[in-house]
C-alpha cells in the first residue's frame, strides 16, 4: 500500500475520522503503508496539528508497549460557540414556540449534519471522564445520544418507557414526574453491564425527571454516572430534580419573547 506521503496523511487521517476515540497500532500502520514506525509517528504530529488547528481534537498517542494512537474529540471554544448560536437562531424563530413553552426542534436533531456536530460538541465536554456507556431515553434523544457515542468510541444504552419482548429480560425503575405522577422506566438486562462509567444524554429538560429515573437505571446495573449533558434545558423551573447537569442551550419565555441563550 506504499504511495506518496499527501495519500498516506489523508488515508490515516480518514481511519481516525471514522473511528473517533479508537485506538489504532503503529505498528499495524507501519505495516499497512510499508514504511517505518518513525514516519508514522511524524505522520501522527502533521494529523494532530491539522485536526488542532480545525479546533476538532487532537491525536493521542501511546508511547509504551501498545504503540497505538487515537482521535481525541476537542471542539474548540470558537467553533462549538459558533455552531450553537447558528442553531440557536434558527430556534429562536417565534413559529418555532410551542404550547407549554416547548420549542420545535425535531427536524434539526434528526438531521445528520445536525446531529452529528451536536453529538461530537457533547462528547468533547465529557471525553475526559471515560464514559464506558452513554445513556439516553426514547426518542429524541437517541440522535445525538448515538452521535455523541460514536465519537467517544463507546456504545448506547437506550432507557425505553414501554418493555418490548424483543430487548428480553428488563430491569423497570420508576420515577416522579413534575406533574405528579408516576413513570416507569425499562431497559433491557443485555444491554449494559455492571459497575460502568455512564454518561447521560438527553434532548430536552424542563424539571429532570426523566434524567432522574435514569440516574435510577444507572444505581439498578450498578453503574456511576460521571456526567449529564443535556442539548436544551428550560429556565424554568429553576430547581431541577437532578443535583448537576450540562445544558449546551437554555431556553426562556414563549411565542414572541421566545430566548434561545447558549451556554458557557
Amino acid at each position: 500500500m506504499k504511495g506518496q506521503r499527501t495519500e498516506r496523511l489523508v488515508r490515516i487521517a480518514s481511519r481516525f475520522m471514522l473511528g473517533p476515540s479508537r485506538h489504532l497500532s503503529l505498528t499495524d500502520l507501519a505495516q499497512d503503508f510499508e514504511v517505518s514506525k518513525t514516519v508514522i509517528s511524524d505522520d501522527m504530529e502533521i494529523i494532530d496539528k491539522a485536526f488542532s488547528d480545525e479546533m476538532l481534537g487532537g491525536i493521542e498517542v501511546d508511547r509504551g508497549r501498545s504503540g497505538g494512537a487515537y482521535f481525541v474529540p476537542r471542539v474548540g471554544e470558537e467553533l462549538r460557540r459558533r455552531w450553537l448560536e447558528q442553531i440557536a437562531q434558527v430556534l429562536s424563530s417565534p413559529e418555532r414556540s410551542l404550547p407549554g413553552g416547548f420549542v420545535y426542534y425535531t427536524d434539526l436533531i434528526f438531521d445528520p449534519r445536525v446531529a452529528s456536530m451536536l453529538g461530537l460538541i457533547m462528547a468533547s465536554r465529557f471525553s475526559s471522564l471515560r464514559p464506558d456507556t452513554i445513556m439516553t431515553s426514547e426518542v429524541k434523544g437517541i440522535p445525538i445520544a448515538m452521535f455523541a457515542a460514536h465519537a467517544l468510541g463507546v456504545p448506547l444504552s437506550i432507557c425505553r418507557f414501554r418493555n418490548r419482548p424483543s430487548d428480553g429480560p428488563a430491569v423497570a425503575v420508576h420515577f416522579p414526574t413534575g406533574a405528579g405522577d408516576v413513570r416507569t422506566m425499562y431497559m433491557g438486562t443485555r444491554q449494559m453491564g455492571s459497575s460502568k462509567r455512564v454518561l447521560v444524554v438527553d434532548d430536552f429538560m424542563r424539571g429532570g425527571s426523566t434524567v432522574s429515573g435514569m440516574l435510577q437505571m444507572a444505581k439498578e446495573f450498578g453503574s456511576q454516572v460521571v456526567g449529564v449533558g443535556i442539548f436544551i434545558a428550560a429556565q424554568d423551573p429553576p430547581r431541577k430534580s437532578i443535583p448537576e447537569y450540562n445544558a449546551l442551550l437554555t431556553i426562556s419565555g414563549i411565542g414572541d419573547s421566545l430566548k434561545i441563550r447558549v451556554n458557557d
